[in-house]
């Protein structure tokens, strides 16, 4: 079996972080591999707590689990780069490596699940599980790569402007079997170490989204899939180090990330034309809630933040 490593990236969740490193190893028994534990730059005692915790367990006093400083709160793709270059715990060249957040637990055969496919699927060159909440909710992580007729649809919210642009949504309706997708999701993530070697780790100039819908988009465009793969269940809560569900504004930092998103794959004009389809779409909502006069509920200045980066004043 290939030689697995697992990188786990810890950001003021603890806890949570040494409740995932539990799972991983129960799920890891039998595989031959090691977890690197990522301290982010949290600065709120994450580190100390982790190296309490992982010597108390017996994790740290073998070539199992290793705990690495990044230094800095470079980002989600900055800390898996930390991981993924540190290596083994024991200093081998791992064959796979396996991205999980620490707010992610895999089910009992989750990650065998994922060794086994890459194996039976060499044109597959990153492989991601099926995701559902703590609640058992399914969450979205089956996607289409972002595009300007995307980002007009998304922003018109209006059925007969989604079904006119079903081929571009980004999100794909929950998949019933394992497929091939453009870009999913990182929590659960698992890439061939080849696929890394060809096309380089992470972009670190996206600190938060976005950053793994490039790195797909890179291996699809070295002539590597990315596969959904329906067996391997996760549990993932979801925007524990974020805060995303509880936004009262968009952060700056998704802003610039969606931006050189766009201006990377598609150039400075495509950028703005992706811009120019959102405000449209939401010109059109806007719209139609003033005519049923209800809230439009888009935030305040979100249209403004992206002309502005668009137009190269961000």
């Amino acid at each position: 079996m290939a030689l697995l490593h697992v990188i786990i990236l810890n950001y003021r969740t603890p806890d949570m972080t040494l409740r995932c490193v539990e799972a991983a190893l129960g799920a890891m028994e039998g595989i031959d591999g090691g977890i690197t534990i990522v301290e982010n730059g949290s600065e709120d005692g994450s580190l100390q707590r982790l190296q309490d915790e992982g010597k108390a367990r017996g994790w740290l006093d073998g070539n199992r689990v290793a705990l690495v400083d990044s230094g800095r709160n470079g980002g989600f793709g900055a800390g898996n780069n930390v991981g993924i270059r540190a290596g083994l715990p024991d200093g081998r060249q791992a064959d796979l490596v396996y991205l999980l957040n620490s707010d992610a637990f895999p089910r009992t055969d989750a990650i065998r699940v994922l060794i086994d496919y890459l194996a039976a699927h060499p044109e597959c060159g990153i492989a991601c599980s099926r995701l559902r909440g703590d609640d058992d909710v399914p969450h979205d992580t089956a996607f289409r790569f972002p595009s300007a007729g995307a980002e007009f649809e998304g922003a018109a919210r209006s059925g007969p402007i989604t079904r006119m642009f079903r081929g571009k949504v980004v999100t794909i309706p929950q998949p019933d079997a394992s497929r091939a997708v453009d870009w999913s999701a990182g929590a659960s993530m698992m890439i061939r170490r080849e696929v890394l070697d060809e096309i380089g780790l992470f972009d670190e100039t996206f600190f938060l989204y976005f950053e793994e819908t490039d790195l797909c988009r890179r291996a699809g465009q070295a002539g590597w899939q990315t596969h959904y793969v329906w067996d391997s269940l996760v549990t993932h809560i979801g925007s524990a180090s974020t805060g995303a569900k509880t936004w009262a504004t968009v952060p700056e930092y998704w802003y610039a990330s969606r931006q050189h998103y766009f201006q990377k794959h598609h150039g400075r004009a495509g950028a703005f034309l992706a811009t120019l389809a959102w405000l449209t779409g939401d010109g059109l909502w806007r719209l139609r809630c003033l005519v049923q006069r209800r809230d439009h509920d888009t935030p305040k200045g979100h249209g403004g933040q992206m002309l502005k980066r668009a137009l190269g004043r961000g």
